[in-house]
């Protein structure tokens, strides 16, 4: 990997993080929150020294792997970082936008208690403020197709929170199988969109009567005035009070029909660049 040093320069003032963004950046480490359990890796994401920077070289965005260093010397973690300033424009969501919902389906899944979306946190990197996830060791040659059917019940979690938080972009390589057999969901910069945008490969379960246990998961974090009043104030910062308004309605829907969502044959299919 590319070494890589912070430079300070008294005029570099082109890409100052703005004050929510500061907000936002803040880890969590209050007992009270669901995701405490993650702050020692919170706090190591956001303070910790990026030594090293490489590009990765797909995607329609600029994504890097960073290499952190708690000494300022030998790596410690791996992780990625999507810088806000390597975001392309879209017509359908607002520039510079993205990184803010990396981290707001982080706060999202935890807060729920589905711990699926690596400990993300928001950051000044080598390329100005952006996302910064922990990096997730895929299992070698494991492919979403093959594994899918013996990890029905995470993947199952998966299309629900992709429904809520109206992911536009599941796509099969967002879906990874780690060394302890646990499945992660990556890549959430396209969520929390007002108007109907799922897309996601996870078809399986379209239409489907919602299992009892996943019912009763959802309900425990409705239920919880603490836990939904928390995760609202961290979302503030990060999305439009319109976008806030229909995650809750979307929670809301889902809890009411007990059903997976209905999948089109076409416009729910994610626009694969491969």
């Amino acid at each position: 990997m590319a070494r890589y040093r912070a430079r300070r320069s008294s005029d570099s003032s082109s890409d100052e993080p703005e004050d929510a963004d500061v907000a936002a950046a803040a880890p969590i480490t209050d007992a009270s929150w669901a995701g405490s359990e993650d702050a020692p890796i919170l706090a190591r994401l956001q303070t910790a020294e990026i030594v090293a920077c490489e590009q990765i070289p797909q995607g329609s965005n600029y994504g890097f792997v960073v290499g952190l260093s708690d000494a300022g010397t030998d790596i410690d973690l791996l992780a990625v970082y999507k810088p806000r300033r390597g975001e392309a424009p879209l017509w359908d969501f607002p520039d510079g936008t993205l990184y803010k919902r990396e981290y707001a389906a982080y706060l999202a899944a935890t807060a729920m208690g589905w711990r699926f979306v690596p400990p993300t946190v928001i950051r000044e990197g080598p390329y100005g403020i952006g996302s910064v996830q922990l990096c997730i060791r895929a299992r070698p040659r494991s492919y979403y197709q093959e594994w899918r059917r013996q990890h029905g019940d995470a993947l199952m979690r998966v299309a629900v929170f992709d429904y809520v938080t109206n992911n536009a972009d599941r796509k099969a390589a967002h879906c990874l199988l780690d060394e302890q057999d646990r499945v992660w969901a990556i890549d959430h910069g396209l969520t929390f969109n007002v108007d109907p945008k799922l897309r996601t490969v996870i078809r399986e379960f379209s239409g489907d009567p919602l299992p009892d246990w996943l019912s009763a998961e959802l309900q425990a974090f409705a239920g919880c005035d603490e836990a939904r009043q928390g995760l609202n104030s961290r979302l503030r910062p990060l999305l439009h009070p319109t976008e806030i308004k229909a995650f809750a309605t979307r929670l809301e829907r889902v809890m009411k029909w007990r059903v997976f969502p209905r999948l089109d044959r076409y416009d729910s299919v994610p626009r694969e660049w491969w």
